[in-house]
């Protein structure tokens, strides 16, 4: 573990070495819960299967970074990509990843793939979101309530100084009448790189059309929905996506050499 100064503010990362020179880096983006921690052995797992140099962070108010500064906006998914995803690229010398966006992740990582379409070599998301579905809505409304009631918090705590307020600025930013418009489906056709989209036919957050808009939308788009899984592909079915991100890899790698 380690630290990375970004505009003023730490951030705790990983960075695994890479065991094959030809690979691109892979960058993890976690979700709205997330952190370097609890991504647990997955991101190892992928880095060893692909050879690829492997950075794993924890966003503001996440883990053991510095805390947020203020109150998140309905822009905060903007911010993450445009400004501190960069930002942190640039600290580690780190040109044309691969990211890896899970949940919020994932749409971070496809707005930065959007804006700086020659700057990224792929995109991998699993249970993205481009708009805001019901179906969300309902179940962060239902998160809110387990949180209230059971040892959610407690079991937080391991992974976050503040779990509380990460919770809170995930809950409440997602419900905020002002977030209820928030879309990323016009930015999509401006990805170019190859991208690789995978959701939980049994996804407590989404419907399909979360990923199958990518591929209407994006020229280079692998689908890949997954049965008997909810809303964290890696947990419910690792097997299965790490197998899809190794396939997805080496097709890279086999372009980086052409």
């Amino acid at each position: 573990m380690a630290f990375v100064d970004v505009g003023g503010q730490s951030l705790e990362y990983c960075l695994i070495a890479a065991q094959r020179e030809d690979r691109p880096t892979l960058v993890f983006l976690h979700e709205g819960l997330g952190s370097v921690a609890l991504w647990r052995d997955f991101p190892m797992r992928v880095a060893q299967a692909t050879g690829c140099r492997t950075l794993i962070w924890s966003r503001l108010g996440h883990g053991h970074s510095a805390p947020l500064p203020a109150p998140r906006t309905a822009a905060y998914l903007h911010d993450e990509a445009l400004q501190r995803l960069p930002a942190l690229l640039a600290a580690l010398a780190i040109e044309r990843p691969v990211l890896i966006g899970h949940s919020d992740g994932a749409s971070i990582a496809l707005i930065h793939a959007a804006a700086w379409p020659d700057r990224v070599a792929g995109v991998i998301v699993m249970a993205p979101h481009e708009f805001v579905e019901e179906k969300a809505l309902d179940g962060i409304r239902r998160a809110g309530e387990a949180y209230a009631r059971s040892d959610w918090r407690v079991k937080l705590a391991r992974y976050h100084r503040d779990p509380d307020v990460v919770f809170r600025a995930w809950h409440d930013t997602w419900l905020a009448p002002e977030f209820a418009g928030w879309q990323i489906t016009d930015c999509l056709p401006a990805i170019r790189c190859p991208l690789l989209a995978m959701q939980g036919e049994d996804d407590e957050y989404a419907t399909m059309r979360q990923i199958e808009c990518i591929a209407e939308a994006a020229p280079d788009v692998e689908l890949l929905r997954l049965a008997d899984c909810r809303h964290a592909p890696h947990v419910d079915q690792p097997q299965a996506v790490i197998a899809a991100m190794v396939r997805f890899i080496a097709r890279l790698a086999v372009g980086r050499r052409a």
